[in-house]
């Protein structure tokens, strides 16, 4: 059994009541427990506040509720202000812990209670970070400079809104979440905000063994995202990497 009892498990949720039931069932299943849970609902649709109250009944979760719905930045906000203990996981609901993990989060917590300067754990990506600085246990220090010769865009994904392990005071060294945005502004700015205070964080290299990311027909993502964002012919894809290195860059320094 694993016991975590200086981490919050934060949830953010909306209108996937199927999913985060599967979320809670799988952490329970590897025998994973945690000091405290908190699900975050942005204002989800009646039969899936429903489920929450009996979800909340079933494992225990403290469950923060908003009459309107008001986005992600804000959702995150409210469940991390909720947080009492030193160390918060991060977790949308539409992820599934696999068996490897909480092993993972043991050796995570031990790096960040050595390595004060240790901002952030990352356990789950779309690609690996090109600039990485082993440290053990398969994970490394991600290394973030803007000098040209760490070329690509790519180096500026340094935080992400995928699952990770963070200090409770996140919001003091790196401010809120912005409010009354997209999703994809709201992480580009604590991802810009990351760098600019430097942010130091740690990188699971084999970063899809440790958590998949399902969608069903029934609770599909409830991102949606434009044209420019998911063309990949070639020449949209050229345009959209050149304009973010151009924009990155840009953002970064002016």
């Amino acid at each position: 059994m694993y016991n975590f009892k200086d981490v919050t498990l934060l949830i953010t949720h909306y209108n996937r009541s199927s999913s985060l039931e599967r979320l809670l069932k799988k952490f329970d299943e590897l025998d994973c427990h945690f000091g405290n849970i908190i699900v975050s609902d942005d204002s989800s649709q009646e039969e899936h506040l429903n489920a929450l109250k009996r979800l909340q009944e079933n494992y225990g979760c403290r469950l923060i509720t908003t009459p309107v719905n008001k986005g992600l930045g804000n959702n995150i906000n409210k469940g991390q202000d909720a947080v009492t203990s030193p160390y918060t996981l991060y977790v949308q609901e539409d992820f599934v812990p696999q068996q490897l993990f909480p092993e993972k989060l043991d050796k995570g917590l031990r790096f960040m209670n050595d390595r004060k300067t240790i901002d952030m754990v990352r356990f789950y990506a779309y690609f690996k970070y090109p600039f990485l600085k082993p440290v053990g246990d398969g994970f490394s220090e991600m290394i973030f400079s803007a000098w040209p010769w760490y070329f690509g865009y790519k180096k500026f994904y340094y935080y992400s809104d995928h699952p990770h392990l963070r200090r409770s005071t996140f919001f003091e060294k790196f401010g809120r979440y912005a409010e009354n945005e997209k999703v994809e502004r709201t992480e580009y700015k604590m991802m810009f905000s990351f760098l600019k205070k430097k942010g130091k964080a740690l990188f699971y290299e084999d970063y899809q063994a440790l958590f998949d990311q399902k969608n069903s027909s029934e609770e599909p993502s409830t991102v949606k995202r434009n044209f420019w964002r998911e063309n990949n012919t070639f020449l949209i894809s050229s345009i959209r990497h050149l304009y973010r290195y151009l924009r990155f860059n840009f953002d970064l320094h002016f």
